[in-house]
């Protein structure tokens, strides 16, 4: 399911550039900040320094468990 993989770049501010949260269904090894963040908030000669400075992280999570501990948490 798609939904349940993700990339997560957090950006802290740059420049005049506030800090910001990127979130992308991408693959794990497209997982960086430059396939994730867009649009880029920074010129071309800035990406790289901007991108530097943020952390990206793949994420899984398996959606029918959080459903099924749900229930149990419930019933």
């Amino acid at each position: 399911n798609s939904e349940d993989v993700r990339c997560k770049c957090i950006c802290p501010p740059y420049k005049d550039h506030s800090g910001h949260i990127y979130n992308k269904n991408v693959s794990q090894k497209d997982c960086d900040c430059l396939h994730v963040v867009e649009p880029m908030p920074v010129p071309g000669p800035d990406v790289e320094a901007y991108c530097l400075r943020c952390e990206c992280k793949y994420e899984e999570r398996s959606s029918v468990t959080i459903k099924v501990n749900s229930i149990i948490l419930l019933a």
